[in-house]
């Protein structure tokens, strides 16, 4: 599936949120996308993260090698395979602030390409 076709079925509160995430990445390094019925996987080799929308937000999930505790985060971050994915809520492109944009960056630094 195309991202075209993906966003033409979406809540308009989801691709401005997607758009501030992705001009984020572009300055890190090369993402390769996979729109699916549920979301978009953001990968390098593998995927270290996910946007996928909900009623009145998009939830963006990444994965660490450690354990984020902070405010932001949603969900008790999970445990699996020496990494912890964690979920953070996303209602507008405001609300990627700098500490995800960090934790995002990282959690894409600390994925093999």
């Amino acid at each position: 599936m195309s991202l075209d076709e993906y966003f033409s079925t979406g809540p308009p509160h989801e691709r401005p949120i997607f758009d501030a995430v992705m001009a984020e990445l572009e300055a890190v390094g090369p993402v390769h996308l996979e729109p699916v019925s549920v979301g978009i996987f953001l990968k390098r080799a593998g995927s270290f993260a996910e946007l996928r929308p909900m009623t009145n937000w998009v939830a963006l999930s990444f994965s660490l090698p450690r354990k984020v505790t902070h405010p932001r985060i949603v969900r008790k971050p999970i445990p699996h395979g020496g990494r912890f994915f964690h979920v953070a809520n996303l209602r507008t492109p405001e609300d990627f602030d700098r500490e995800l944009r960090a934790w995002l960056t990282e959690a894409y630094l600390n994925t093999p390409d």
